[in-house]
């Protein structure tokens, strides 16, 4: 192996205990009562909207209005109609979401054992380029990181085959020859390995750190 790539969310970052603590802060600010059914179905229509931007049906300002129309009738709150109403609301989530990124105490280990195999890091993730940026640099892993990819950047999103060669052209390795690491199953591993890349599932309900499917393939 010559390189690495990981996947952001849910992989080196912790995105749904950050999402989780902001939906149990945010909610009651609105004068609604929180209830842990308000967590599963937030993410839920995080996915449907998520994926409406990724496949170009919205802007990534509009699935974020679009999480909104969909949540806020659950709250038995109205919905703004105004599209700066929405944006101002989301401000509130977001900013709790921000206040508590973090990174898995795997993540860092992990990138140091890579680095210290000599390889390339990068990191690829359906995800917008500054908010991507600025949650690496927030945890503390950018220093590591020689190339980040995203959705805006490539111009397409996992598993489409594109992504992650052209991941791979901005490392300056072969597919071959890089190994790619994430929690989800169909975009981080079957795809990948469609593409001719090694691959390998982190699945830390099965108890798998990050740093040992790095080890592994050494």
């Amino acid at each position: 192996m010559k390189a690495v790539i990981f996947d952001l969310d849910d992989t080196l970052f912790d995105h749904t205990t950050s999402a989780t603590t902001a939906i149990r802060t945010w909610v009651p600010t609105l004068g609604a009562t929180f209830s842990d059914d308000l967590i599963t179905r937030w993410f839920e229509i995080e996915r449907v909207q998520y994926d409406r931007w990724l496949t170009g049906q919205t802007s990534h300002q509009g699935q974020r209005r679009g999480r909104l129309r969909d949540f806020l009738p659950m709250l038995s709150l109205p919905v703004p109609q105004a599209d700066d109403e929405l944006d101002e609301l989301f401000t509130g989530y977001l900013d709790r979401y921000r206040a508590s990124w973090s990174a898995f105490d795997d993540a860092r280990p992990a990138l140091e054992v890579a680095r210290g195999n000599g390889w390339r890091i990068g990191v690829l993730t359906n995800g917008s380029t500054a908010q991507q940026n600025n949650k690496l640099a927030a945890i503390g892993l950018a220093d590591l990181v020689d190339v980040v990819c995203t959705t805006e950047t490539l111009g397409c999103s996992k598993p489409a085959p594109e992504a992650y060669l052209k991941t791979c052209e901005a490392l300056g390795v072969e597919p071959a020859d890089v190994l790619m690491v994430g929690d989800n199953l169909e975009l981080d591993v079957l795809g990948a390995r469609a593409a001719g890349l090694t691959a390998e599932h982190l699945d830390r309900a099965a108890g798998i750190a990050l740093a040992q499917l790095v080890r592994s393939t050494e």
